[in-house]
Parts: structure tokens; sequence; C-alpha cells
């Protein structure tokens, strides 16, 4: 990963997704899974990719739901506003999400 990315100042990044469902398997612990749809397409990621957006989507409180050997997380209508200059600076900010959990 390149650290030497500079961004624009006072310009922000918006990052949207229809929707958002990560699959684990509680049988196969390397079995990691997530479906990514936008509006202007779909984008599958597996394995670690897929295994840390599992567990950032934990970490803000997305409650799995078990089935059949797996644990499901998802959500709907995600909108990030992120502020890079702010988020360079590693105070923990920068980063404003809303979204809809999977019923």
């Amino acid at each position: 990963m390149d650290t030497n990315i500079s961004f624009p100042p006072n310009k922000k990044i918006t990052v949207k997704a229809d929707s958002i469902t990560c699959r684990v398997s509680n049988v196969d612990i390397t079995a990691r899974s997530c479906d990514l749809v936008f509006a202007s397409g779909k984008r599958a990621l597996k394995g670690r990719e897929a295994n840390e957006l599992y567990g950032t989507l934990a970490v803000a409180g997305v409650t799995a739901e078990g089935a059949a050997g797996s644990m499901i997380e998802g959500i709907t209508n995600l909108e990030c506003i992120i502020d890079p200059n702010v988020v360079k600076q590693k105070g923990g900010g920068g980063a404003d999400c809303t979204f809809t959990t999977a019923q």
C-alpha cells in the first residue's frame, strides 16, 4: 500500500454502496466472502479483504445472523464522507458513515 498518497486540501471523498453482504463460515474458518453492489456494478471480495470488511461491519455494530454453517452480516444504503486530511492525522476521525442494517 502506498503511504505517500496526497489529497487536495479541503476535498472530501464520498463512498456509496447500495448493499454489502458478507459471509463467513463457522465450519470452514478460512471461508470469507463479501458481495458489494454499487449503482455502477458489483464487486466480490474473498479471503483477507472480505475478512477485514466483515470485521469492520462487526465493529460498526452490524449484528450477524446465522444460517447453515455461515454467519452473515449485511447493510444497505451505505454512504460515507471521508476527509483524508483528518484521517491522515491518525486521531480516529475523518469518516462519517450512515447505513441501514439488513432486517
